[in-house]
């Protein structure tokens, strides 16, 4: 019956009406107009604040521990095997499409994580939280509507996706090493409660440590294909490009496939507008200390995990061969991919990345969730420790269930996150717009770009605490 249910939701989310594509599509759009395609005007400006993000204060975390906690959550199985399952279901094409709504999803998780810092608060520890919940609380006085979204959350991220992140390390260290799934599912389990224990700190400097090499070692694993195959790679592109549309023979039926495939996998990889980002924007003390720093910097994040990091999985795996077969295939695809390019080693290097890319999303996953606790004022002993529980539990059963049950849940999850958070922020739109006007007049005019609390007229009311 619950596997029903999750099953009726997905088509109504996910299914022939397609409904989640195009609300992504819309706020997409929605905020690229509105904000005057900031992904393009303020590319270059986000990585200039990148270069500066390291220094925090002790109430929060850096704006480069905020980036490697929200790649942490990011970068991991969607980028691995979910972008391997989109080739799967349809084609090269779906390719195309995960660049597109990455390119929008820029303007969205711009627009969500100035939110999230604008409307963070302190916790009993003097730590920031914020998220979805509390702006929308807090921006739209709909307490029913955060309840909500937080109840999502804790069914997404306090329960299926580390079940899903857990599924597909076991899958690739028993298809590699022959390591019985049971014992994966314990050892992640375990490891991971010794760091999320430590608080959002302890794992935004687990991500901080672990992030940006891991990045790193599969750009260049890529680029090195990439270098080795260079004649086939203008061919590559064009197949790509023209797949998308279905100008192929190959690709003639496969254009719904493709453009569904490669919008929900894109989605579920950089996760622009499911409201999970935020979280790890309102834990940062940016620097200069103006909510929209937050927006510049999550915004690289959907970049880099969707345009660099899914596109070199893309890479590895069409020029291997291994294409559309028209049922879902996960992790093992992109095994065999790199079996054909490195032989025995590359196998072995894909189990030992996805188990790093996926576990690092297990970790994050848990401060998202976590981060909720206080919405409910449920961040105590027994509160937190309840949750704990049940999260653990829920990657030990997610490395012994199957593909599809996994992966269900996970859409469900998010599909039901998106509708709400989206919802959301484009009622907030006024209050994004002004706080973006406000940061880029400083910024022109040469004054202090730190935020205080009456620069802007907003929805709602900050944090007196955070901003005055």
């Amino acid at each position: 019956m619950f596997e029903q249910i999750i099953a009726f939701i997905n088509q109504l989310l996910w299914g022939d009406g397609q409904l989640l594509i195009y609300i992504l599509l819309f706020a997409g759009a929605w905020f690229t107009f509105k904000l005057r395609a900031i992904q393009l005007s303020g590319f270059k400006h986000m990585f200039s604040l990148a270069r500066h993000s390291a220094s925090a204060d002790s109430n929060g975390i850096s704006s480069f521990q905020a980036l490697c906690t929200g790649l942490s959550a990011r970068v991991g199985t969607g980028n691995l095997a979910g972008v391997a399952m989109a080739i799967s279901l349809g084609g090269s094409g779906a390719v195309f499409w995960m660049w597109v709504i990455a390119l929008l999803g820029m303007a969205t998780g711009f627009a969500e994580s100035v939110l999230g810092q604008l409307y963070k608060v302190k916790d009993n520890r003097k730590e920031f939280r914020g998220g979805p919940a509390y702006y929308i609380r807090a921006g739209l006085g709909k307490t029913w509507l955060a309840v909500l979204f937080s109840l999502c959350l804790f069914l997404g991220y306090g329960a299926s996706f580390s079940a899903m992140q857990a599924n597909t390390i076991a899958e690739a260290l028993n298809n590699t090493f022959a390591v019985p799934t049971y014992l994966s599912g314990a050892a992640i389990a375990v490891i991971a409660g010794m760091i999320v224990l430590g608080g959002l700190k302890r794992i935004a400097r687990f991500a901080e440590l672990i992030v940006p090499w891991m990045g790193a070692a599969f750009i260049l694993t890529a680029l090195i294909i990439s270098a080795v195959n260079f004649t086939q790679l203008p061919g590559l592109i064009s197949d790509i490009v023209l797949s998308a549309f279905g100008l192929t023979e190959a690709s003639a039926g496969a254009l719904g496939a493709a453009i569904k495939s490669g919008i929900q996998r894109g989605m579920y990889s950089n996760e622009a507008g499911a409201g999970s980002v935020p979280h790890a924007a309102a834990g940062a003390a940016p620097n200069p200390n103006h909510p929209v720093v937050q927006g510049y910097i999550q915004m690289l994040g959907v970049f880099v995990d969707t345009i660099v990091l899914c596109s070199c999985t893309a890479v590895i795996v069409l020029l291997a061969g291994v294409g559309a077969s028209g049922e879902m295939a996960g992790i093992s695809v992109t095994q065999q991919a790199m079996a054909v390019h490195f032989g025995e080693f590359g196998d072995d290097f894909i189990a030992v990345a996805i188990t790093l890319f996926a576990f690092t999303s297990v970790v994050a996953n848990y401060a998202y969730a976590e981060s909720n606790l206080h919405f409910f004022k449920l961040d105590n002993k027994v509160g937190k420790l309840s949750y704990t529980c049940i999260y653990l539990a829920m990657v030990v059963w997610g490395a012994n269930a199957s593909l599809q049950q996994v992966w269900n849940l996970a859409d469900m999850s998010l599909g039901l996150m998106t509708l709400v958070n989206v919802y959301a922020i484009v009622l907030l739109t006024p209050t994004i717009i002004s706080l973006t006007h406000d940061y880029l007049n400083k910024k022109q005019q040469g004054e202090n770009l730190s935020f205080r609390k009456g620069d802007v007229v907003i929805q709602g009311e900050t944090a007196s605490d955070v901003w005055d």
